[in-house]
């Protein structure tokens, strides 16, 4: 989105998909058809497909408390961008537990952060009621899934074509109404 426009801001923003997974994580089921490390299904595969991102499934549904602690610091740091596609690629093309602190602390030095400021943050829950607030903020706007996104007055769960995000764009820019736009 940044790259087709001009003065578009991104804000990064948590929310527990799955508040109540333990700090081990959980072992996921596999669904029929899915493979360990396998690719998703239709629609979302066509979806990475379109976006150039590679999807594959684990097994472990990670604790995410600690990634997105982890990236409210490297916000702060003016390092979201690197530090979420670092731990996107870890979670989703790596299979690695971004709920881990090992895996938190190679993509926290990976990306030129100070690990051992992180760390104590991190045992210390410093953003706890951040990301409480911020997992507040998108379940009052009916956020009800990841990714989430909102442009101008309409807001997507779930992962979408770009050209539906594009399509949107196009008329918050042009001032159209978008009362009408299906969600």
């Amino acid at each position: 989105m940044q790259a087709d426009y001009e003065n578009v801001e991104v804000e990064g923003k948590a929310y527990l998909l799955r508040p109540d997974i333990p700090k081990e994580g959980k072992i996921r089921r596999l669904k029929p058809g899915e493979t360990e490390g396998g690719e998703l299904s239709d629609p979302l595969k066509s979806y990475a497909d379109e976006a150039g991102l590679i999807m594959r499934r684990s097994t472990l549904t990670p604790y995410t408390t600690y990634a997105l602690a982890a990236t409210e610091f490297a916000k702060e740091q003016g390092a979201f961008d690197p530090f979420h596609r670092s731990m996107y690629k870890a979670y989703w093309e790596d299979l690695k537990n971004i709920g881990d602190f090992e895996v938190i602390r190679s993509i926290t030095e990976e990306c030129g952060l100070d690990w051992h400021l992180l760390e104590d943050r991190l045992k210390s829950s410093y953003y706890e009621q951040e990301i409480m607030n911020q997992f507040q903020e998108g379940v009052g706007i009916g956020v009800r899934g990841i990714p989430g996104f909102v442009i101008g007055n309409v807001m997507f769960t779930g992962a979408r074509p770009y050209g539906i995000f594009k399509a949107v764009m196009d008329k918050v820019i042009s001032g159209e109404d978008l009362s009408n736009i299906a969600q």
